[in-house]
């Protein structure tokens, strides 16, 4: 069996353990005599497998009592309107960060429930840095502040947690959740799609304070109820009963390999040996300024564009697979998630560096 290095930015590369672990119980699950995929969601099998994922995602995260987790469906998408749909409780604004691609699908998903108080963007530079937090003009009254942490496409990443005062945090934190420790009690919602740090696509995490649900708009959706997915432990509908089973080795590989604090030395490690090699040459560059780089998501231009697609076709030969920049932006990407190595990492600058070397 020969696996290439994925560098997409989702779905994106699975540790190499936990889908082992997933091939050898697709047909029968610890002697049931069937695949997860075929169990009954309320069956107790599944519901096993149910309760260790969450407890081993509440241990990983350090995540308080005075928080539920829900696995739903939807993707973070869904979760643009569940906010507001959830938050607003009565109030007509809300205080949104713009700074790239997601954050701006937010804002317009935001615009259909309330009025939108833009406190702080990025976009008339292009999303190459985040607004300094002293110039966000944050409204003391308004239902949440919403912002996103890392942005996938642009790759520009806030290195601290925003202060929002008594107004709830949220983040959609889809490409850096269990990449790192995190502070949890400092939000008041975060939402993550699963498909970079936490298994495969069809599930969304959320983690939201107990004060904040039970008070939806009127006329919310009993699927866009955060309190009845409470209620039923996740379990109002069908849930993505594979994902979650996903998610749970993933969970579970992660314990092993140390927790969030090994994991983020290990993606620090790779984020500095990409970046020291793009910024050490004229023939790649990163748009980025440095103190806003993402740890995840690595953009990289080539001086010379007409060659774009010769390295893509060679890189794609090299078993170097995904590294098309977004229409949006053109150039390259490598998104170095959790499951990438630091090997993999090493062979793509190698790479680029023979690149270089036959093409500059």
């Amino acid at each position: 069996m020969t696996r290439v290095y994925n560098f997409s930015a989702g779905p994106a590369v699975l540790p190499e353990d936990v889908i082992i672990q997933a091939r050898d119980e697709m047909l029968d699950w610890r002697g049931t005599g069937m695949s997860v995929m075929e169990m009954t969601h309320r069956g107790k099998q599944f519901m096993a497998i149910a309760e260790q994922a969450e407890a081993d995602f509440r241990e990983l995260l350090a995540i308080p009592e005075n928080y539920k987790v829900l696995f739903l469906q939807g993707g973070a998408t869904s979760q643009f309107a569940m906010v507001p749909m959830n938050l607003l409780q009565g109030k007509k604004q809300a205080d949104y960060i713009c700074t790239g691609h997601w954050s701006k699908k937010a804002i317009a998903e935001g615009r259909r429930f309330c009025e939108i108080n833009l406190a702080a963007s990025s976009e008339d530079t292009g999303f190459q840095h985040v607004p300094p937090h002293q110039d966000w003009k944050l409204d003391p009254e308004a239902a949440y502040v919403h912002y996103t942490p890392n942005e996938t496409i642009a790759g520009v990443e806030f290195h601290w947690i925003p202060d929002s005062g008594e107004v709830p945090l949220v983040a959609d934190m889809s490409s850096t959740l269990l990449s790192r420790p995190l502070d949890v009690s400092r939000f008041g919602v975060i939402y993550a799609g699963a498909q970079k740090n936490i298994g495969c696509a069809g599930l969304t995490v959320v983690i939201v304070r107990n004060d904040l649900i039970g008070r939806p708009q009127a006329g919310t959706p009993a699927m866009f109820d955060y309190q009845i997915h409470a209620d039923h432990n996740s379990m109002y509908n069908t849930p993505p009963t594979y994902a979650w089973y996903v998610a749970g080795l993933v969970f579970s590989w992660l314990k092993r390999k140390g927790g969030l604090t090994a994991i983020a030395k290990i993606n620090q490690a790779k984020a500095n040996t990409l970046y020291s090699f793009i910024d050490s040459n004229d023939f790649y560059y990163n748009p980025v300024e440095r103190a806003f780089r993402s740890r995840m998501n690595v953009p990289f231009i080539l001086s010379e564009q007409q060659l774009d697609e010769i390295f893509l076709e060679q890189a794609k030969k090299a078993g170097l697979t995904n590294l098309k920049g977004h229409r949006s932006v053109g150039g390259m990407r490598a998104s170095i998630y959790n499951a990438m190595s630091q090997e993999g990492v090493e062979t793509l600058v190698e790479f680029m560096k023979e690149f270089e070397r036959t093409r500059a």
